[in-house]
């Protein structure tokens, strides 16, 4: 890296330490990083007033997932005790954010891979500044004091040379796991996820991806067939909406909060639908074009048809509408649906289900795009591990990393850790994950939907170094006073054009772009 690039990682470590401080808020960190070159993607960290996390599973709920892997007589377990048990005393060092996979994973790691392989694991969990700010610092100065990065999918561009390339790891055939199997991972996943123009620089970790889900009793009662385009999706959000909205439940629901990235998530959704995008292969904004009007205009006949409180609710108010009742369908995070058959906060267990979003009106390819931005309605927030290349434990960390992205983990993470990591293909078929699909609390029934919005229907963000500080302080305002009536489509997106444009203009002066 060069001497600008080593300053700008020290100086978001400093301004990271003063939002631990309390002298820093996270949306003014958010600024911060985007002057420096790094973008935040991560729903949880920009959520802001989300629900206090989830505790960490128990011993009994993780001996409860144990699949024929995890057995003390596996192959795999005989692999970590001969294998990893050759860095028997070894520490290795992890910083992730603080996520449902995670807390499930290091419980399982506490459980398991520890007393097999007596390597010892230090997983600090934070906010995602910290995390930010520990790659960074630890980066600028090549110190090795950590030895696994989580990254942002916002953060791969800027740290794709400070990873160990997976494809070196690959092939040290003495440390390969048994069964993990590289090629099991959902392709769309490592192409955006883990893969910065061409190169493979991670692992896949999680992917919280929007899904279609809707009430089946009043799809019944009203005769309703589920939608599989824009126009019927429309209509059957009015048709809900005025046979039901006197009982107080609303054709749909929204995450339309102001000023929050919730309410930009959702726009991208009608946005790529309409066959629009943000950035054309010029790397020139466009989204102000007619697609990009039409798309403005669909949102806002969906709006007509929220409850009044839509406007001031970020996902979790949106997931929460829904779970008690609220709404007759809607298209958001598929991780929000196993809360709708716990009967301990939903008034609709059982009543719920899940199916592809509608076939987008039209739509642009990557290659029409710029800064990888990939259309698609169903708009995904994944993130991926990496080893740093500055670690002195390379060979039992990518032990650990192989165990913890493993076929046998990553299910049970799946179910412990609210279904948000499903990133394998055999996720999807194990007999564990089957086991959940029915009417349960931490349902998988909505998986196969799941999958095949990953596999298909896909939507990233553009990977622009200033896309988190646009994104929120530019788009999300600005959608925020349309949605609210305040301005008109028109002067919406031709203002999100141009903060998009001086984005451009200020990562090219900084050679960032």
């Amino acid at each position: 890296m060069n001497e600008i690039d080593r300053q700008q990682r020290l100086w978001i470590a400093k301004q990271a330490e003063k939002v631990r401080l309390g002298r820093m808020s996270r949306r003014e960190f958010i600024r911060a990083a985007a002057l420096a070159g790094f973008g935040i993607t991560s729903m949880r960290y920009l959520a802001g007033c989300a629900a206090p996390a989830a505790p960490a599973p128990t011993a009994a709920q993780v001996a409860a997932t144990a699949g024929p892997a995890s057995e003390a007589t596996s192959d795999v377990a005989k692999w970590l005790q001969d294998v990893g048990g050759q860095f028997k005393g070894t520490t290795i060092r992890v910083v992730s954010e603080s996520t449902p996979p995670s807390r499930a994973i290091s419980q399982i790691m506490q459980e398991e891979f520890i007393p097999l392989t007596g390597i010892n694991v230090e997983w600090e969990q934070l906010p995602l500044d910290q995390v930010l700010a520990k790659i960074s610092q630890d980066t600028a100065g090549g110190l090795g004091q950590n030895d696994i990065y989580y990254w942002d999918q916002a953060w791969i561009g800027r740290f794709v040379n400070d990873g160990v390339d997976p494809q070196e790891l690959l092939q040290k055939s003495e440390l390969a796991m048994p069964g993990w199997n590289f090629d099991d991972f959902l392709p769309p996943l490592v192409e955006n996820i883990s893969t910065y123009k061409g190169k493979l620089a991670s692992i896949p970790y999680d992917i919280p991806i929007f899904i279609m889900m809707y009430r089946k009793d009043i799809f019944e009662e009203l005769g309703l067939s589920v939608p599989t385009t824009m126009d019927e999706y429309l209509a059957v959000v009015r048709a809900i909406n005025e046979a039901k909205s006197g009982e107080g439940i609303y054709g749909t629901t929204g995450q339309w909060k102001s000023g929050h990235y919730a309410l930009e998530c959702n726009w991208t959704c009608w946005h790529w639908a309409h066959g629009a995008s943000i950035f054309g292969a010029d790397e020139v904004a466009n989204l102000n074009d007619e697609r990009g009007v039409a798309a403005a205009n669909y949102m806002l006949e969906l709006g007509k048809n929220m409850p009044p409180g839509a406007t001031t609710w970020d996902w979790s108010g949106e997931g929460d509408s829904f779970t008690q009742g609220l709404a007759g369908i809607y298209i958001s995070w598929g991780e929000f649906f196993p809360g709708f058959d716990d009967p301990a906060k939903s008034k609709i267990v059982g009543l719920a289900e899940s199916a592809p979003c509608p076939k987008e009106i039209a739509l642009r390819t990557k290659s029409e795009c710029g800064f990888d931005e990939t259309p698609g309605i169903s708009h995904q927030g994944g993130s991926s591990l990496a080893i740093s290349r500055y670690s002195k434990n390379i060979d039992p960390a990518w032990i650990f990393l192989q165990w913890a992205t493993s076929p046998d983990i990553t299910v049970r993470a799946s179910i412990l850790g609210g279904g948000a990591s499903p990133t394998r293909k055999s996720t999807f078929t194990d007999p564990r994950t089957q086991e959940f699909n029915k009417v349960t609390a931490g349902t998988t029934r909505h998986f196969a939907t799941t999958l095949d919005a990953i596999e298909n229907r896909m939507g990233t963000e553009p990977h622009h170094p200033a896309w988190a500080a646009l994104s929120v302080d530019s788009f999300a305002v600005e959608l925020g006073k349309m949605t609210t009536g305040q301005q008109d489509v028109k002067t919406t997106l031709d203002n999100m054009k141009a903060a998009a444009d001086k984005a451009v203009a200020w990562s090219k002066q900084y050679s960032f772009a």
